[in-house]
C-alpha cells in the first residue's frame, strides 16, 4: 500500500469492534501513537462491525470474541472473511485463550490472534503483519497450536465417528440409533467408548474435542 499524497507506505486502516467502551478508548488512543496506522472507525457489536466494514472497506479489523448481544466475534469474523473481492484481514484481540476459542476464530478466518495483555509493540508488529496477510501469533497462542499440531489424534473406529458426526447436530440416542439403524443400547456402549478416548465425560465435551482435533468431517 503506497500514499499517492506522500509517496510512501500508506498506513493500516483499522477498524477496532469490542463491546466495551473504556477497551477501545484505550485502544483508540493507543493506536492513535502507531506509526503508519490508521483507525477509521469502531464498533460495539458484530453487526455493527459487518456495516461499517463494508462501507469503509479497513485493511485489518481488530476484532474481540465476546461481544455482548448480538453475534460474537468469531462469527463476525467468518461474515468478513467470507465476502468477495477485497476484504479485510481480522487480527483477534481477546484476553481468551482456550483450545477451542482459538480454533474457531482460526477456523473461521482470523489471520492472527493476539492476546489483550500484549505489548504495544507487538500490537503493533501483529496489525502489520496482518495487513500483509502474514499470520501474527502471541506467544501462548502459537505454543498452543503447536502442541495441538504434536498431539496424537485419538483413534475412533469409524462407526464411533459416524456416531460423533450425529452427535454434533444435536441428535439424542434414539434419533442417533435410528438415523444409523443400530440399537439405542449400542448406541451408549459407543458413546462411553468415545468419551473415553476423548478424556470427556458429557455430549457438549465430546462435540467440542472433536471440533478441536478436526475428527469430524
Amino acid at each position: 500500500m503506497t500514499d499517492p499524497a506522500a509517496g510512501g507506505p500508506a498506513p493500516v486502516r483499522i477498524l477496532v469492534c469490542d463491546d466495551h467502551v473504556v477497551v477501545r478508548a484505550g485502544l483508540l488512543a493507543l493506536l492513535d501513537s502507531a506509526p503508519g496506522i490508521e483507525v477509521v472507525c469502531e464498533a460495539g457489536t458484530g453487526e455493527e462491525a459487518l456495516a461499517l466494514a463494508a462501507r469503509l472497506a479497513p485493511d485489518v479489523v481488530l476484532m474481540d470474541l465476546q461481544l455482548g448481544a448480538g453475534i460474537d466475534g468469531v462469527e463476525t469474523t467468518r461474515r468478513l472473511t467470507a465476502g468477495t473481492g477485497r476484504v479485510p484481514h481480522v487480527l483477534v484481540l481477546t484476553t481468551y485463550d482456550t483450545d477451542a476459542d482459538i480454533t474457531r476464530a482460526i477456523e473461521a478466518g482470523a489471520t492472527g490472534y493476539l492476546l489483550k495483555a500484549e505489548r504495544p509493540e507487538e500490537l503493533f508488529a501483529a496489525i502489520h503483519a496482518a495487513a500483509q496477510g502474514r499470520t501474527a501469533l502471541s506467544g501462548p497462542v502459537a505454543g498452543r497450536v503447536m502442541a495441538n499440531l504434536r498431539k496424537p489424534r485419538p483413534a475412533l473406529t469409524d462407526r464411533e465417528r459416524d456416531i460423533l458426526a450425529q452427535l454434533a447436530t444435536g441428535l439424542g440416542n434414539r434419533e442417533i440409533a435410528r438415523a444409523l439403524f443400530i440399537s439405542e443400547a449400542t448406541v451408549k456402549t459407543h458413546l462411553r467408548r468415545i468419551y473415553d478416548k476423548l478424556g470427556v465425560d458429557t455430549r457438549a465435551g465430546a462435540v467440542a474435542v472433536a471440533k478441536e482435533q478436526r475428527l469430524l468431517p
